[in-house]
């Protein structure tokens, strides 16, 4: 795999201050898994293994700046696995970089799920006193605003649905009768959220689908990818269920360690959901207006 010349001169510069030695010819092995930025096994002439993703030119700005910035408060949070960040750049070139510890693949091992969802209980309870993070950061490739609220509803209302619906509503993907439908769960936020409000802000993974845990060689559960921030708890629970969802094992075992507020089931795991649908609309179009439609008809 070829790594850009910038990149591959930035991560050598890199890892012998890394290192503390020359980490000579670098080789490069594609990763798959990723659908915006490519990413690689790199491999240094003594062995030495990381983990590198990067972004041309014209690609959205700091956008591994922030993914350092999450990665870096999940596993100072050491809930579970999160790989450790190396270093992170952009170039004069214009592309930029992130270089990660390389965590070999694995298989599940006995009791992997179980372990997931503990460990998820236990990253919630890193907690802040309001609703946000100390900057904004992305949700895939999208801005994702983060502005400190004391409100979880307000905070959902502004910070999450409303920029993910202008995205929408000016591409023309909903008509008039789906946005007065949409509208009127906006009102009725505060009626669906308040009920759990009361766990107050947890620190969130914020992307959690099965793409962004990642299974070590010794059968346990890392932490990838997040999109992190101060929010409710139900956020990461709700994400994990919409693409295909977790094992059973992950549900129970975080239950039983942090129990549910009612409603949960039949309201806010909706509402939840439909932001990362509304994303999913932004960056792939009409094929999620349909999911979108279906779950404001859950609550509306």
């Amino acid at each position: 795999m070829h790594i850009p010349q910038p990149i591959s001169h930035a991560v050598e510069t890199t890892l012998h201050q890394h290192l503390g030695r020359d980490p000579g010819p670098l080789a490069a092995t594609p990763v798959g898994g990723g659908c915006i930025n490519p990413a690689a096994r790199v491999e240094t002439a003594s062995g030495d293994v990381v983990f590198l993703k990067w972004s041309g030119p014209g690609t959205t700005s700091g956008i591994f700046g922030a993914e350092a910035r999450a990665l870096a408060a999940l596993r100072a949070a050491n809930a579970l696995r999160v790989p450790e960040v190396i270093a992170h750049g952009t170039g004069a070139s214009g592309y930029s970089w992130i270089l990660l510890e390389w965590l070999e693949p694995g298989r599940p091992g006995p009791g992997y799920w179980a372990r997931l969802g503990e460990g998820l209980a236990a990253l919630h309870r890193t907690r802040a006193v309001r609703y946000g993070w100390p900057a904004d950061n992305f949700i895939g490739p999208l801005p994702q605003p983060n502005g400190w609220l004391d409100d979880w509803a307000a905070f959902w209302r502004t910070r999450r649905l409303e920029p993910q619906l202008r995205l929408a509503y000016d591409a023309g993907w909903f008509d008039s009768a789906a946005r007065t439908r949409l509208d009127r769960l906006l009102d009725r936020l505060d009626e669906l959220l308040t009920p759990a409000a009361g766990d107050g802000p947890s620190l969130l993974h914020g992307d959690l689908w099965n793409g962004n845990v990642h299974v070590t060689a010794d059968g346990e559960p890392a932490l990838i990818d997040p999109a992190s921030y101060y929010g409710h708890r139900e956020v990461d629970l709700a994400m994990s269920e919409l693409f295909g969802g977790f094992a059973p094992g992950f549900y129970r075992a975080y239950r039983e360690a942090w129990p549910l507020a009612p409603g949960y089931e039949e309201t806010r795991r909706y509402v939840y959901q439909l932001y990362y649908l509304l994303v999913h609309v932004n960056l792939f179009g009409a094929g999620y207006v349909g999911r979108v439609r279906e779950v404001v008809g859950r609550v509306t």
